[in-house]
């Protein structure tokens, strides 16, 4: 990866609909060079697709929830059924295996505190092998951001 394509993966992380003709320009490129560059970015798998960045509250997710799980064991077929459990709710935005005392951090929005009770008591903690839930709620974002610092 050249400094063109790191200008490119920062443009359009920035801005996924700038046109070709404007990324070429702010990259110092003709648009056709630009093209085929976003393209291969996209064939190596570098940018894995495009999406719109919604406004959580006016979706009316007034909650956002930090969620740290730990499991019972850590059997291949207690990690697969967590692992397709989490899948299948929208609510859990991300899930990490962690080092350390949890096992799982998991991201979640709800509209409010009894939605986030009846995904925590009516679905996550009907997985086999669910130990325990410790919860942290955000109190005031202070920053978010899907762009990746690109490296040179």
């Amino acid at each position: 990866m050249d400094t063109y394509d790191k200008k490119i993966l920062v443009a359009l992380q920035k801005d996924g609909r700038i046109t070709n003709k404007d990324l070429a320009s702010l990259v110092s490129l003709s648009q056709a060079p630009c093209w085929r560059r976003v393209d291969a970015l996209e064939k190596q798998g570098l940018i894995t697709g495009y999406t719109a960045i919604v406004d959580q509250q006016k979706l009316g997710l007034n909650l956002t929830a930090f969620a740290q799980i730990s499991l019972d064991n850590h059997h291949p077929d207690t990690v697969r059924q967590f692992d397709e459990g989490i899948q299948q709710w929208p609510e859990i935005l991300e899930c990490h295996a962690t080092s350390g005392e949890y096992d799982y951090l998991l991201k979640i929005v709800a509209t409010d505190m009894q939605a986030y009770n009846q995904l925590i008591y009516e679905k996550i903690l009907r997985l086999p092998s669910i130990r325990s839930v410790n919860t942290s709620f955000s109190m005031q974002e202070k920053k978010r951001t899907s762009q990746l610092p690109v490296v040179d």
